[in-house]
């Protein structure tokens, strides 16, 4: 049997199991057939965020951010490209703090924009201020 990951769909919350060779090829979710990996950064709220990282089997890179915040507005598009190049190495999603308060007060968030990774069902780094593209990917590759 292909080895397999565990992922949770971004838009209807149901944990589909992948395999590997797949990730890159344009995995859909069984349920609502939404891809899975689309090298896009996705915009979650907390239930999502919660299921994805207790269950996901790639790392979850999330950015906490708020519309007011400049820092944030101009990291955007940095999350983006490093969302592009990490491909099926890590899923990149973002959560509005301002829409989803409890999430700031769940995860801590003091500052943003804050980045963490999650592996494995737990939160395995935290970076927080802006970045470029080329410090997110090196940050996920050696920190996450």
């Amino acid at each position: 049997m292909a080895q397999s990951k565990k992922l949770t769909c971004l838009d209807c919350g149901q944990v589909n199991r992948v395999p590997v060779d797949k990730l890159g090829a344009g995995a859909k979710c069984g349920t609502c057939g939404a891809r899975l990996m689309s090298g896009k950064v996705a915009e979650i709220d907390l239930a999502t965020l919660e299921k994805a990282a207790r269950h996901d089997e790639l790392p979850l890179v999330v950015d906490f951010w708020a519309p007011w915040c400049g820092p944030c507005r101009m990291m955007a598009p940095e999350f983006s490209k490093a969302a592009q190049e990490l491909g099926s190495q890590a899923r990149l999603v973002k959560l509005n703090t301002e829409a989803h308060p409890k999430a700031g007060a769940k995860y801590g968030i003091r500052g943003i924009p804050t980045m963490a990774g999650f592996v494995g069902g737990r939160e395995k780094a935290r970076q927080s201020g802006a970045m470029p593209s080329a410090q997110i990917v090196n940050w996920v590759k050696t920190a996450v």
